[in-house]
């Protein structure tokens, strides 16, 4: 499965990010690179090809462990963006930064937020994305194994509902337990814009997808983009992407 996911990253980097990032930084070539939560780091085997110093942190230790076997140019940290000694232990300045389904998950978003300030450069570029909280499929519920995993808003659902429909349909025992992890540590787009307002990020590029790219590669369907009403952003949206300059 590992190497599944690493491939994975490679493909959409390729086909997704890199070109995404060409199209507004010039040049992307010998960058100082760190990705946050990189998994096995299809993402900076990538952005090694292209001769750029790459930095990864994974709070995984399985995944930090594979990412050094398959990245051996590339610095991986096993950490925690939101503590206090990330910042002295990765001991770098960055001129982009990437933090890809990331955000959603962490209890201590400022915290992050100011490490990540701290680790940029000036004039550097921070490339974020995420499930919008009350999105259809925020909840993560596609980690289930039976036809829960495919209905829209379950996270939304009182507990007791979906213990009940859980158990009827034979779920995994920690299925009801990690949708409502991740809807409780869901990110609002509100709340995202008023975070970065606090520090100096200039809004280079900003999309709202209800098709994402992502979902091009996995599903083979359209990208589709969809407008940025308030309601609709944060409840019909299934992702945020957004391309930011640090000045």
């Amino acid at each position: 499965m590992a190497e599944k996911h690493f491939l994975e990253q490679i493909k959409y980097t390729k086909e997704f990010i890199i070109p995404y990032l060409k199209a507004h930084i010039s040049p992307l070539r010998n960058m100082n690179v760190l990705e946050i939560g990189c998994a096995e780091a299809g993402l900076l085997s990538v952005f090694s090809e292209l001769e750029c110093k790459t930095t990864g942190i994974e709070l995984s230790p399985h995944r930090a462990q594979f990412a050094r076997e398959k990245n051996i140019n590339s610095k991986i940290v096993e950490g925690d963006i939101t503590s206090d000694e990330i910042v002295p232990l990765i001991n770098d300045k960055f001129d982009l930064i990437i933090m890809r389904e990331v955000i959603e998950h962490l209890h201590k978003k400022e915290d992050a937020f100011r490490n990540i300030n701290n680790l940029l450069n000036k004039d550097g570029y921070l490339f974020i994305s995420f499930p919008p909280r009350y999105s259809p499929f925020a909840g993560h519920q596609q980690i289930g194994r039976t036809k829960l995993s495919k209905i829209p808003y379950l996270h939304l659902l009182p507990r007791n509902v979906l213990n009940s429909l859980s158990k009827k349909m034979n779920e995994r025992e920690d299925f009801v337990d990690e949708i409502k992890l991740n809807f409780e540590t869901g990110m609002v787009i509100s709340r995202f814009e008023k975070i970065i307002s606090t520090y100096n990020f200039k809004i280079v590029k900003k999309d709202l997808y209800f098709f994402r790219p992502i979902y091009s590669q996995r599903y083979g369907l359209p990208i589709v983009k969809v407008p940025a009403i308030p309601l609709i952003k944060e409840s019909i949206s299934f992702g945020y992407e957004i391309l930011l300059k640090k000045s």
